[in-house]
C-alpha cells in the first residue's frame, strides 16, 4: 500500500469509527467536503498543513494517518447518506 492510499485508508477508518460526516469533517478542518471525498479516494495530496487540520479535528495525532493497517481490518463500511449520522 502507497503512503496516498495509507493515508486515504485511515482517514476514512477514524472519520467512520467516530461517526463523523465528511461534511462535518470539511467544516472543522475548514476545507470544502469534496476535499475530504478526494483525500479518501487518494486523490487529492494533502499538505502537512490540512492533515494537522484533520487530526485536531478527529482528536489524533498527525501519525495515525500514516499507519499501516493490519491484514485483518477490512474496509471501512460507508456511513448513512446526510448531513447528519442517526444515533
Amino acid at each position: 500500500m502507497d503512503t496516498r492510499a495509507r493515508i486515504a485508508w485511515n482517514l476514512r477508518h477514524l472519520r467512520v469509527s467516530q461517526k463523523v460526516t465528511q461534511e462535518n469533517l470539511a467544516v472543522d478542518a475548514q476545507v470544502d467536503r469534496t476535499v475530504i471525498s478526494d483525500l479518501e479516494r487518494g486523490k487529492h495530496n494533502a499538505s502537512i498543513d490540512l492533515m494537522d487540520r484533520l487530526a485536531l479535528a478527529l482528536s489524533t495525532d498527525i501519525s495515525a494517518f500514516f499507519s499501516e493497517p493490519s491484514p485483518s481490518d477490512g474496509k471501512p463500511e460507508p456511513m448513512r447518506a446526510g448531513r447528519k449520522p442517526k444515533t
